[in-house]
């Protein structure tokens, strides 16, 4: 249990591996406060500059809609971050202890998306919106977001393909473009998805998609549409499952544009509901408008190119080698061409391995060979405990006795398989 100067801690509320939090009060000022503490009796300095940058953002973005960061104090070696309590509870346990009725689940919905609205409109991304980080008084019905420990205030960014285990986000709500095997940036419109994931759990009962396996998620999200919430939900009106469904579109640009969209047609539904306790459809996001400048990321004039690229991937897939080259002036965009594979490898439980020759490291033979096995090795320690065990029992037959060997180029083998025996020692010839 946490011990804090001035703080009563009472209940543990939440427990992962990168936070604990607890419901407390602030004695001096017999304010009721929420503790959020770093899972960790030493954290890394990147953790800790996480957890402060949260801290700053949280003083950066105001509203009612966002949980108020109240101070960040030093605790031992790690931090404790102390948030209001406003007496809420998260979204996914609200839904879980009551039975809402659709005209409710159309007003929390609403609330929702105005307090989205006010963390967009001050140029932040949350990055990690669902049910567990949307929190709301029972009684009140207020509602705040919380848990800004992925969000950013950049316009946009590059999403990494990482292995599952590693992947920054909340897999059961996480937009196509945030797995990183989308080829294309990650902006506020991937909190829409999120956002639409989280409403069609808010008006179905259950998340968009279901797997214990990881990388089936990831696929899901990239390639397959989920089921019309009206199916699931018989009381729900068309256009309200037009409106999830637009929500969550693969591409960003078929997704809202603005949060005042969202709440103009959330809005209609609601009016047509209270009058008529159902809605009729109507032209979706007549008010929608962009609040900046974007231009489509799409590949334009490499259909041809990319057709090639794809039938091959195809055609390896079923068990052919070959080797394709893709020339070209440096800045035409063979990078971008190429990641397009992303895509289809998901489906096909694939890896992606890239390397660079680097002018700067010319004289070390196989640099770009040894960066991408590198990664490769990376994405391998990345899996479940019994698909490494898989991997090294592969790799220790295929490599036999020359084990250190590979090591020696490659250090990450080693994390696999375990120490080798050293090699002999070879004079001079």
């Amino acid at each position: 249990m946490l011990h804090l100067a001035d703080y009563r801690v009472d209940d543990e509320l939440h427990r992962s591996t990168n936070s604990v939090v607890y419901r407390g009060e602030h004695v001096p000022g017999q304010r009721p406060v929420i503790l959020k503490v770093l899972n960790k009796t030493y954290p890394t300095p990147l953790e800790r500059a996480r957890f402060e940058r949260e801290y700053d953002l949280l003083r950066q973005v105001s509203g009612p809609g966002v949980i108020e960061a109240l101070t960040l104090l030093p605790h031992q070696h790690s931090l404790v971050l102390v948030l209001e309590d406003f007496g809420a509870i998260s979204l996914k346990d609200w839904t879980r202890e009551s039975a809402p009725s659709l005209l409710e689940r159309l007003e929390l919905s609403l609330r929702i998306v105005e307090a989205l609205a006010q963390v967009h409109e001050q140029g932040v991304m949350h990055k990690d919106l669902n049910p567990s980080n949307i929190v709301l008084n029972p009684t009140s019905r207020q509602v705040k977001i919380i848990d800004f420990g992925l969000a950013t205030s950049l316009g946009q960014e590059e999403a990494t393909a990482l292995g599952t285990a590693r992947q920054e986000g909340t897999l059961l709500y996480l937009a196509p473009e945030q797995t990183g095997r989308m080829n294309r940036v990650v902006d506020y419109r991937s909190d829409f998805y999120s956002l639409g994931a989280t409403l069609y759990e808010l008006l179905t009962g259950q998340p968009p998609f279901q797997s214990a396996d990881p990388l089936e998620l990831v696929h899901a999200h990239i390639a397959r549409d989920p089921i019309p919430p009206h199916e699931l939900n018989l009381q729900l009106p068309e256009v309200l499952s037009a409106i999830i469904l637009k929500l969550m579109a693969k591409a960003a640009r078929q997704r809202y544009q603005s949060a005042y969209g969202v709440l103009a047609d959330l809005t209609e539904v609601l009016r047509q509901v209270q009058e008529t306790g159902s809605a009729q459809p109507f032209a979706l996001g007549q008010q929608d408008l962009s609040p900046r400048f974007r231009l489509p990321q799409m590949l334009y004039g490499r259909e041809a190119e990319l057709e090639v690229l794809l039938a091959t991937f195809e055609r390896t897939s079923a068990g052919t080698t070959e080797l394709l080259l893709v020339a070209g002036h440096a800045g035409v965009g063979k990078t971008v061409l190429i990641n397009e594979l992303h895509k289809p490898l998901v489906g096909r439980r694939g890896y992606f391995i890239s390397g660079k020759f680097d002018q700067f490291q010319h004289t070390t033979p196989y640099t770009a060979l040894i960066q991408a096995f590198r990664d490769l090795m990376r994405q391998f320690l990345t899996e479940s405990d019994e698909q490494i065990a898989r991997w090294r029992e592969k790799l220790l037959a295929a490599l036999g006795g020359n084990g250190q060997v590979i090591i020696e180029v490659i250090p990450e083998v080693a994390l696999l398989i375990g120490p080798q025996p050293a090699l002999p020692e070879v004079g001079p010839v």
